[in-house]
């Protein structure tokens, strides 16, 4: 089986995590392993899916693959740290934005990659936009990111005297009702903030 892989004549849709990166020539792997050391995982899974995309490889099996490189690695991969939820640092990200904080907000977003996780925005007026304060992912020792950015998002509201709003804090839903929408509206909704945010 696994000279077959290597000799590309195993269906895509049964590779393995190693049967794909056996696949992989040298220089790629080293990328690979390169940024799965700095914990770039969206990077590391584009170079597999893009060195393994002509053979049929889903991107399924390019995630599967980093996951696996992951798991070689183990304690060398120099996770990036969480985002600062407590209340110093998050006012500080507040007060550099040219708008007025009207409100802050918690929104469900999520990808193949992280699965489900909870964003904090500050929603602005004047200029109307929003602006993100911080990314809540799913962590071992949470049962979930809505807790903790629900409590970090009501102390950073109280503390500037506006309202906080999270439409479905028990149910990741990305369709929720957003504070615009059901608050006092300053504006219309502008496109999504996950702009704002790279994996570099």
């Amino acid at each position: 089986m696994a000279d077959d892989a290597a000799n590309g004549r195993v269906a895509p849709d049964r590779r393995t995590a190693d049967d794909s990166w056996g696949l992989l020539d040298q220089r790629t792997r080293e990328a690979v392993d390169a940024d799965v050391l700095r914990d770039r995982r969206l990077t590391a899974v584009r170079t597999v899916w893009d060195a393994l995309r002509a053979s049929g490889a889903s991107l399924h099996a390019a995630m599967a693959t980093v996951n696996a490189r992951y798991a070689a690695l183990g304690g060398r991969v120099r996770s990036r740290p969480a985002d600062p939820l407590d209340l110093p640092s998050l006012a500080a990200r507040a007060v550099p934005f040219a708008g007025r904080v009207v409100a802050v907000e918690a929104v469900w977003d999520g990808d193949t990659v992280h699965d489900w996780f909870v964003v904090l925005l500050a929603v602005l007026d004047d200029p109307s936009e929003e602006r993100g304060l911080a990314i809540v992912y799913q962590r071992r020792d949470v049962p979930s990111p809505a807790g903790p950015a629900a409590a970090a998002g009501r102390a950073l509201a109280d503390h500037l005297g506006v309202p906080f709003h999270f439409a479905s804090p028990g149910v990741p839903d990305d369709d929720a009702p957003r504070w615009r929408d059901v608050g006092a509206p300053v504006a219309p909704r502008l496109p999504r903030w996950g702009r704002q945010f790279t994996d570099e």
